[in-house]
């Protein structure tokens, strides 16, 4: 597996210590948020910035390209190559210094955008620049491309607010910017003969991204290098320090949403806002308003006035009066088909989350088709945007793609993802070089703001004369005259549809166990679900997220969901890794997977990793021996039913010291962990011996009994049972004990996942009453897997009926929780499948105060018991939950739902967390 490289060897022995150039590595960063697959020969992540220098001494003695990649969330192939790719977000990210009078920061290149606006908040400031994709993206990323975002009008692009760089030409030069571009005499000369040429060609409007901002070398513009350089996309140097320009944020901001008959009618509107001086106005298609609602429910979007898109103009300044005033002008002066304005920042900002998860959202074409970036962010004068949607519109009815455009309409920029089918060879180049000419024509810009990249490099012709491009050519001599600095991009592109990953890779759809019926029973396009926008890799715990747990517990790529699908990716290709379920490459991308199915709701497009990983074992452990966990930690709901007939006899062994011990490590748990307790009494027992104590009347209900609440905790369903016939139904159970299937689905035994599954359903099915289920994990088979493992009408029928206590008692009057604190942490599986909304509501309306916590728990089911992963465990319950109960009062309530969540709460911590069920049974 860890096949190490010549350049490898020779940057260990220059002494940089973070060098990876293992096939897991080169896999992991084989591509960033494009279409593009082109593996590295080595990974090196610096720890001081004077290892920067010596990398780029060593890829010039052996004629090694090298690529300097922050995030990884380019979308045109900017941070992708084929010899040292440098990541600065791992180590060099740190803000260097705040100056609140001078209103500067000074930062290294691999900070997250997000991470400096913390470190500027304390004082009244913040970077101007915010792409939708700030709490990943690094500023160093940010200065590659001129990264501008939603606040544009407000704040300018990235170009606007870098006063300083360090930077490292690729001849190995240092430069101090803006003090040191006296001394770059030959591209003065350059500039001083081309005068013409960039007068006319560049700076045409303020979206102009695309090939170099020569316009900033002008005379009349003081020969700025320093603007200059931004947006060159790391092919004339490598930026490893900056100094960044501050501003305040407004003390009001109001959100004016107007509504449309259609986007091109609200392009042709958002110029003529700008007398309003918004500091955003953003153009949204009804939908992905509509794919927000269908997968994450019709709470997740605000009212919005009546349309079919919808401009989002937001207004800010230090006086409400005045801004609400200039809110009211907008509305009146627009001929929009109806209004809002928007004053509550919780509200505003639901909407302005569809807007940046905008990408991920339109991953998937009105087809269900994927849909991908290529031709992602072109840009026109922002008085021809509607002009111009309406002709592209035409141009995808001749292709046949489809895709949903949103953007910076009063800027001129739009996005779009298409359906451009990429297994039809020439076809995705045909149309980049058509939409590319379309754009020319309009006098625009192939990028708008996320640079060429190896998507829009080779177009550049069509837009600017040879003269220019040579010009692009000589410039790129004076900084980079050996060509090693992002070779492809810009200048000698490499052609547009070289180098696709997705058309390289192997359809795989016989002998799956799972049907992904929303990626036509096709393995590699569901992986292929990962665009690598990258919101895994942020910190989202603090809006209620849970992706992705062990990412934000060890920081390391191959441990995040988008590292994870870039290595299944390459097994699929079968070259850079070995094209087998059983590669070592793929089983140590999944080894921290928690299977907490935070991808599959958190990720925008949808990426289900819990699902894969068992795909994954189930694939590779299939007719073999399995590892010890699979057999008893798999099986435990068997182990738990035998050990049930003599429950106090199994608890008193589990507290022998030597005897718990060594069954521990023959059961391949870590021998921190305790041995759970066995309920005395069964709640199968109880509910028989209390029979005639139970209401017999009113609506029947069916409790789906599971594992863990029958063996464990039954007082859970004794409680559950108590809040019920309070609401005034009938609980009914199965006539014998029945298993989800769970803990085999998690270890991957899927034939035998399906026939336990299958009893299940047969006894569930037809239950004619809803059914509630009490764990959440269980609950989420029955709601998802199910469908996915069988695909028959019981499942689905099942999987319609299955209800958490939440929602069934939606229109229940509770009794009062008024006066109680409650620290919620919702399951995994509850957050990612059923969704926390009810439960949020039901609290609500008892009179409840309500903390909720994001992020997992870390127990994960069987993942934080298995010897390898404690102290991962640990450390992510360490991320939310573990501080908050820590923070929490001692009368206050830790509301947790799930086995694994009190199991962890109660190994870590001297506190007991209580299910919803117990709280409110306790006070009726």
């Amino acid at each position: 597996m860890a096949r190490a490289t010549a350049i490898g060897e020779a940057l260990r022995g220059a002494g940089i210590s973070d060098v990876l150039d293992d096939t897991t590595t080169r896999a992991l960063y084989s591509s960033d948020a494009s279409l593009y697959r082109v593996p590295p020969q080595a990974v090196v992540r610096p720890r001081e910035i004077d290892e920067v220098a010596t990398v780029l001494e060593v890829c010039r003695r052996h004629g090694v390209p090298f690529t300097s990649r922050g995030g990884g969330t380019s979308v045109a192939g900017n941070a992708v190559g084929p010899g040292v790719v440098l990541d600065f977000s791992r180590h060099l990210g740190r803000v260097l210094q705040i100056d609140p009078e001078a209103r500067t920061a000074t930062v290294q290149p691999g900070v997250v955008q997000s991470e400096l606006q913390r470190a500027a908040a304390p004082y009244g400031l913040r970077f101007g620049p915010d792409p939708s994709t700030h709490n990943r993206c690094t500023v160093g990323g940010m200065i590659g491309n001129n990264a501008c975002g939603a606040r544009t009008l407000g704040y300018g692009r990235t170009s606007d607010n870098v006063l300083g760089l360090e930077v490292l030409t690729g001849a190995g030069r240092h430069l101090s910017l803006p003090d040191d571009a006296p001394v770059l005499e030959s591209l003065r000369r350059l500039v001083l003969d081309h005068l013409a040429t960039i007068r006319t060609e560049f700076g045409r409007f303020g979206r102009q991204a695309s090939g170099y901002a020569l316009e900033h070398l002008l005379p009349e513009n003081g020969f700025d290098v320093l603007r200059f350089l931004v947006g060159s996309e790391g092919t004339l140097g490598v930026v490893t320090e900056a100094t960044v320009r501050l501003v305040a944020d407004p003390a009001v901001r109001v959100l004016v949403a107007l509504g449309y008959t259609d986007i091109a009618t609200a392009g042709d509107a958002a110029h003529a806002l700008l007398g309003f001086t918004p500091t955003a106005c953003e153009g949204l298609d009804s939908r992905i308003v509509d794919v927000v609602r269908a997968r994450r429910g019709p709470a997740a979007v605000p009212p919005l006035p009546r349309g079919a898109a919808w401009l989002f103009v937001e207004l800010s300044g230090d006086d409400a009066g005045e801004v609400l005033a200039r809110a009211s002008s907008l509305e009146h002066a627009v001929s929009a088909v109806d209004s809002l304005t928007v004053t509550d920042p919780g509200k505003a900002a639901q909407l302005w989350r569809i807007r940046e998860d905008g990408a991920g959202l339109s991953g998937r074409s009105p087809a269900g088709l994927p849909a991908h970036s290529g031709w992602e962010d072109a840009a026109v004068p922002p008085e021809r945007v509607g002009e111009y949607l309406r002709e592209f519109e035409s141009l995808l009815t001749r292709y046949g793609v489809a895709g949903y455009p949103y953007g910076h309409f009063a800027d001129g920029c739009i996005h779009i993802r298409l359906d451009v089918p990429l297994e039809i060879p020439g076809i995705f180049r045909e149309f980049l070089f058509a939409a590319g000419e379309l754009v020319a024509s309009f006098g625009g810009s192939m990028s708008g703001e996320h640079g060429d990249g190896r998507a829009r490099s080779e177009l550049l012709p069509l837009m600017y004369s040879p003269t220019a491009l040579r010009l692009f050519g000589a410039v790129k001599a004076v900084f980079d005259p050996e060509g090693l600095l992002n070779p492809g991009v810009l200048v000698d592109p490499v052609p547009s549809d070289r180098d696709l990953r997705v058309p390289a890779a192997q359809r795989v759809q016989d002998g799956l166990a799972f049907r992904y019926t929303g990626d036509g029973g096709d393995f590699t396009q569901a992986v292929h679900r990962c665009t690598g926008v990258g919101k895994c890799r942020a910190d989202t715990a603090g809006l209620g997220g849970v992706m992705c747990p062990s990412y934000l517990a060890t920081r390391e790529e191959k441990d995040s969901t988008r590292g994870r699908a870039r290595v299944l990716q390459e097994m699929l290709n079968g070259t850079l890794v070995t094209g087998s379920w059983r590669s070592p490459e793929v089983h140590e991308a999944l080894e921290l997977c928690l299977a907490c199915k935070g991808c599959a709701s958190d990720c925008p497009t949808g990426v289900d990793m819990a699902t894969f990983k068992s795909e994954v074992l189930h694939q590779s452990y299939q007719g073999r021996v399995r590892p010890v966990t699979h057999y008893t930690l798999g099986r435990l709901p068997r182990w738990a039913a035998l050990a049930s007939r003599a429950p106090r006899a199994v608890n008193a062994l589990g507290k022998v010291p030597g005897v718990a011990a060594a069954g521990l490590t023959l059961a391949g748990v870590d021998r921190r962990r305790r041995v759970p307790e066995f309920a005395p009494r069964t709640f199968r027992r109880w509910f028989a011996d209390t029979a005639a104590e139970r209401r017999t009347d009113g609506e029947p209900v069916l409790l789906f009994v599971d594992t863990f609440t029958e063996y464990f905790t039954p007082e859970v369903a004794i409680a559950a049972v108590r809040v019920l016939e309070a609401a005034g139904r009938r609980v009914c159970v199965t006539d014998r004990q029945q298993c989800c299937g769970l803990t085999w689905i998690t270890t991957g035994q899927l034939d035998a996942a399906r026939k336990i599954l299958g009893r299940t359903l047969s006894a569930l099915f037809p239950a004619g009453m809803p059914i509630v289920g009490l764990e959440p994990s269980c609950t989420a088979v029955l709601r998802s897997d199910a469908v996915e493992l069988l695909g028959f009408e019981p499942a689905r029928v099942v999987a319609e009926s299955t209800v958490t206590l939440a929602e069934l008692l939606g229109d229940w009057e509770p009794p009062s929780l008024s006066g109680t604190t409650v620290v919620a942490q919702p399951h995994c599986h509850h957050h990612a499948v059923m969704g926390w909304g009810a439960d949020a509501a039901l609290l609500r309306r008892a009179g409840a105060t309500v903390t909720r916590l994001g992020g997992c728990c870390g127990l994960a089911g069987n993942f934080g018991v298995v010897p390898g992963h404690y102290d991962v465990s640990v450390a992510v319950a360490g991320h939310q939950l573990l501080p908050a109960i820590a923070a929490a009062g001692t009368d206050d309530v830790v509301l947790a739902d799930g086995y694994s969540c009190r199991t962890q709460i109660a190994d870590l911590t001297d506190r007991r967390g209580v299910h919803l069920a117990q709280l409110l049974a306790s006070r009726l």
